[in-house]
């Protein structure tokens, strides 16, 4: 049996529109649009932006948006042909079924869990951090046996660190938002829509406030002199901020995992994708821009750098809308992470990868709610325990990796599908798609070992399952032995 089988796209399509319990479509563009925003803006734009800035790129940074973007868009690009191409859900990995194998493709999907599972981890934990922050501003403790885990301290109001038993806050949100997904798309897609609407509106309260305290000084020079350190300043600084800003990008690929529930799948995901990466780089662009004309920037180098802009005007009390804001984009970015995963192993297991149970759907809700039920109790789990620093950069590589591969399956498909109907075509092939592939792989090789470790024991792990699981149940075996 062949690891390097295909599925034809209209075999995907007839397997994925088969027997009874089917995705519910309810989605349209400005869904999809709302859900990138709602994966893209978290609490990095509150916190990176300053520090880049600071230490890289200077009043630049507005240039290093630009450039993350560009090499952003090389991968959205190729998503939108995929996705308009292919509309079932499971996303990149379901594309490398299609492409480059289903060795290849259980590679991908294993990886993604690293980017949906483990990226729900890591912000499900700094939600737990900012509503205890939150709080705490209005004198309320929680008792810090149950928002730390045993090896993740947490910041009392009375100055210490204390370690707790588990992290309840982080449980809390997971189960909530679960409940949320099992009871409908629809659903979500309100929830998501509210939250996404709080931390836009905020953003553009803060650029709109903050344009009146700009200083034109605090511009120049627009790009300071290099210190003849490679990434400190000048063209090299600029290059590392945007190496840095990039990982503020990444989210807009868990629009694609929602396909098959997508009213109009072929027009929908391109302008959902394309639209929500659009729209975050303006957002982007004109916070950072106001941020370096409010404060200097080598006064950024703080833990809370949007804390310190608006402490140069009379509204302290943005200061706590923009910690709601922040609370409000984490909310979303988990709720949109745990979707893309459970549509995930809701894909993986209609190919026969996962036991059967993951693509069981709700009779009354249609969703698959055993997925989520199962994603709701290994990430809860990993969030009430583990601490962040072992996860944090695991969602990046298993990210990086798996945008990598879907750019070559544009290439690939080029010559393999040539007549096959793109109602989006990805431009300037192969051209684009190498660039994409070059980004990411220069993206994935400036993280440091431990993190490359930690991905290798990953794909070993998921080595064995495939070759003991999968491999044998997959639904292309089962029809090469009839």
């Amino acid at each position: 049996m062949s690891l390097w089988r295909t599925k034809s796209i209209e075999f995907i399509e007839e397997e994925a529109n088969s027997g009874t319990q089917k995705l519910e479509r309810s989605l349209g563009s400005v869904s999809l649009i709302l859900m990138g925003i709602g994966a893209i803006i978290g609490a990095g734009l509150f916190s990176i932006t300053g520090i880049a800035a600071a230490e890289n790129a200077g009043p630049a940074i507005v240039l290093s948006f630009i450039l993350a973007s560009i090499g952003c868009a090389f991968a959205g690009l190729c998503f939108s042909e995929l996705a308009a191409m292919i509309p079932i859900s499971g996303g990149a990995y379901t594309y490398t079924y299609t492409t480059l194998g289903e060795f290849i493709a259980w590679i991908v999907g294993w990886a993604l869990i690293l980017e949906y599972a483990a990226g729900a981890v890591v912000v499900a934990i700094s939600w737990s951090a900012y509503v205890v922050s939150f709080l705490q501003d209005f004198h309320i403790q929680l008792p810090a046996t149950f928002i730390a885990s045993p090896w993740q301290p947490t910041h009392l109001l009375n100055g210490t660190d204390a370690y707790g038993l588990f992290n309840l806050p982080a449980v809390i949100v997971i189960v909530l938002l679960t409940g949320v997904l099992i009871v409908g798309i629809d659903k979500s897609a309100k929830v998501n829509a509210v939250l996404v609407a709080i931390k836009v509106a905020v953003v553009l309260l803060f650029i709109g406030i903050g344009f009146m305290y700009v200083q034109a000084d605090n511009y120049e020079p627009f790009i300071p002199a290099n210190t003849g350190v490679f990434g400190e300043y000048g063209w090299s600084g600029i290059m590392r901020a945007a190496g840095i800003v990039f990982l503020a990008y990444i989210g807009f690929d868990a629009i694609s995992t929602a396909a098959q529930e997508v009213k109009n799948p072929q027009k929908d995901l391109p302008i959902g994708i394309i639209g929500s990466l659009v729209i975050c780089t303006i957002l982007y662009v004109l916070f950072a821009l106001v941020l370096v004309g409010i404060v200097p920037y080598p006064q950024l180098n703080v833990a809370a750098p949007v804390a310190a802009a608006i402490n140069k005007t009379p509204y302290l009390w943005l200061n706590g809308l923009v910690k709601l804001a922040i609370i409000a984009g984490l909310t979303s970015t988990i709720l949109v992470l745990l979707l893309g995963q459970s549509r995930i192993f809701y894909t993986m297991s209609k190919d026969g990868l996962l036991p059967p149970v993951f693509s069981q759907v709700h009779a009354r809700y249609h969703t698959p709610w055993i997925a989520n039920i199962a994603l709701m109790i290994l990430v809860g789990l990993a969030a009430a325990f583990v601490p962040i620093s072992l996860v944090g950069q695991l969602s990046s590589i298993g990210t990086l990796l798996a945008f990598a591969i879907v750019c070559a399956s544009v290439i690939v498909l080029r010559k393999t599908r040539p007549d096959t109907p793109r109602p989006f075509r990805t431009p300037l092939v192969p051209w684009v798609p190498l660039l994409g592939i070059l980004t990411c792989l220069g993206l994935m090789f400036s993280l440091d070992w431990p993190t490359w470790a930690r991905l290798s024991i990953w794909l070993f792990i998921g080595l064995i399952f495939y070759f003991s699981y999968g491999k044998w149940n997959s639904h292309l075996a089962k029809l090469e032995k009839t």
